[in-house]
């Protein structure tokens, strides 16, 4: 369906046009549902006229009324002070909702785009920070493909950065506050014990650093020089990272097309720099650094190179940039990091933009995941891992969903007697409560990375992420098998039903969110906000509890009107699994 709603607008907006409103035509939604279903301000029209917005509402609507008197989709007109507003044809709506297949606009046909996340780094552990960008990454990748882009999603890890060479000579120098060689070799979770080292080190170096440094800056360069010694150490360190990432993007859905290492394209970024030193853009700074003085355009001083002669990110990300556009054919290419980093992209397209590079370039950034202490650091060690949460998450939502199923007599509290009376109330094999808390956890991690906009800062609360009433993922994910049972028992079938028993408030409601489905993908691509997506779901499930609560769906007063609200259960249901999966949610059958 391409864009429902829009078709909606545009035929009231033709109704406008015969009687003289030829400007742009903008529409709200109503406070109340009994002051009709979209509303046109009248602000506009009277400053171009010199009359009152009052007035001009009212003379529009008596204009309208002769132009309605044959058309099905809308039942009334009525004027509320400076709004004209519009009561749609419950009936009419279904027959163009039904009648519409239910998609995004099309607008990225022949367009390729390449989208980079996590780009976490190894040596270090995966906390939820990582994982509100995983989260924030896929569902724009899947916004994409749903808009008709060619997408490639792919990884840059930081594999060569100073952080690693703190890990390593952590490793070499555990003895030093309290880590025994044995210990990391022997660790289960190689992965995690590598972030425990790193920070430990990292905390030690810090208290150390004058006499520390100059063995960081001599092992940094052997690394970067590929000594033999250190780069199988190296290379064994960061198959412990790279093993565990492939487990933890598997879990999380994540699929690249391919992976860039840092230590790929730091050589390449080394040579770009002298070329931009014999070119003059960049110039010897302090102590013989390597910059490029960007204060023209209000950005600072961008540093290209140690004053050590060691890169820096900027060293590495001029060659990635190189490298993504002759590697993969596309028009755009955009990075997902933390909006921390706003600034330092802004100095990197600047820098390519003065080369002479032209490719189109986009940072998204989103806001970090803090604790309730505030805010998180590798660094200090003070992170929430994501396994840990996981975990956390999963040991509640499994105790919750047990006691549910623990005999025949433990119904759900939210079933209703009169429609599905089944829900819930048989006793569960372990399997199959493991297997559904497994989609409740990941679906409740997700929902919550996500429910608030992507550049604002967040903290996760546990309580909020594994509620099942609120803007949750278990309340929506509930409403998907209550609309399962219906349908299980109301023996529904696919089929065409008459539309004009369909006259209910609620149903209107349910059919005019259904039909916003394309609107809704549309805006959260262009915002990159997957809070868009979220909200969404949200609002359809809480709307078809409304309806629910309100309206039987088995015991209805005729068979044409049960199997039409069948149908519309279908819908949505339909419609809420298309929308959880942009967020790489599954969904249960039955909880």
């Amino acid at each position: 369906m391409y864009n429902m709603t829009n078709i909606i607008k545009n035929e009231i907006k033709i109704l406008l046009e015969k009687v003289g409103v030829k400007d742009s035509v903008e529409f709200s939604t109503p406070p109340k549902p009994e002051m009709g279903d979209l509303a046109f301000p009248c602000f506009e029209i009277a400053k171009q006229e010199g009359k009152s917005p009052v007035e001009v509402a009212k003379e529009v609507v008596e204009n309208l009324k002769l132009e309605i008197r044959n058309l099905k989709l809308i039942e009334n007109i009525k004027a509320f002070g400076p709004y004209v507003n519009f009561f749609l044809n419950t009936s009419e709506i279904a027959r163009l909702v039904f009648e519409n297949n239910i998609s995004a606009e099309n607008v990225g046909k022949d367009k390729k785009v390449l989208i980079e996340y996590p780009s976490q780094n190894t040596h270090k552990e995966f906390h939820i920070g990582h994982l509100r960008n995983v989260c924030i990454g896929n569902t724009i990748v899947k916004l994409y493909r749903e808009s008709g882009f060619d997408i490639t999603p792919m990884n840059y890890v930081n594999d060569f950065g100073r952080h690693v060479v703190k890990s390593l000579w952590g490793i070499e120098n555990g003895s030093k506050f309290g880590v025994q060689r044995s210990e990391i070799d022997n660790a289960e979770n190689k992965q995690k014990m590598l972030g425990e080292i790193y920070a430990k080190a990292n905390t030690y170096i810090e208290e150390n650093k004058e006499d520390i440094t100059p063995e960081l800056d001599e092992l940094q360069s052997k690394l970067e020089s590929r000594d033999p010694e250190v780069t199988k150490l190296f290379e064994e360190t960061k198959g412990w990272s790279t093993e565990g990432f492939k487990d933890l993007m598997d879990e999380l859905k994540t699929e690249h097309d391919s992976i860039i290492y840092e230590s790929e394209v730091k050589g390449r970024g080394q040579e770009i720099v002298d070329e931009l030193l014999s070119k003059k853009i960049a110039e010897e700074g302090e102590r013989g650094a390597i910059i490029v003085d960007l204060s023209k355009d209000n950005l600072d001083i961008a540093l290209l190179r140690k004053s050590t002669g060691g890169g820096v990110y900027m060293t590495s990300d001029l060659a990635l940039a190189e490298r993504k556009f002759g590697q993969y054919s596309v028009e755009e290419s955009i990075n997902i990091t933390g909006t921390e980093q706003d600034h330092y992209f802004k100095q990197l397209f600047r820098v390519l933009n003065l080369n002479g590079f032209t490719h189109k370039m986009t940072h998204v950034g989103y806001g970090l995941v803090n604790l309730p202490s505030g805010k998180m650091s590798s660094r200090a060690g003070n992170v929430i891992l994501y396994e840990d949460l996981r975990d956390e998450v999963f040991s509640h939502l499994y105790k919750e969903t047990k006691a549910r199923h623990e005999d025949s007599s433990s119904a759900s509290s939210y079933a209703k007697a009169s429609d599905d009376k089944k829900a819930s109330a048989d006793k569960w094999s372990e399997k199959k409560i493991e297997e559904t808390t497994q989609v409740l956890t990941m679906a409740s991690l997700k929902f919550t990375m996500q429910k608030h906009e992507s550049n604002k800062i967040i903290t996760f609360d546990m309580n909020e992420a594994v509620s099942f009433d609120g803007y949750s993922a278990p309340y929506i994910l509930y409403v998907v098998a209550r609309i399962n049972s219906l349908l299980r028992d109301g023996k529904y079938v696919e089929n065409d039903i008459l539309y004009d028993v369909l006259c209910e408030q609620e149903e209107k409601q349910l059919l005019m969110l259904v039909a916003d489905y394309g609107g809704v993908v549309k805006n959260a691509l262009e915002s990159y906000n997957p809070s868009t997506i979220t909200r969404y779901c949200f609002d359809l499930a809480k709307s078809f509890n409304d309806f629910y609560n309100k309206h039987s769906v088995l015991n209805a007063s005729s068979p044409d009107l049960v199997q039409a609200r069948l149908k519309l259960c279908a819908l949505v249901s339909g419609t809420l699994k298309k929308s959880l999966d942009l967020l790489t949610i599954d969904t249960v059958e039955e909880m």
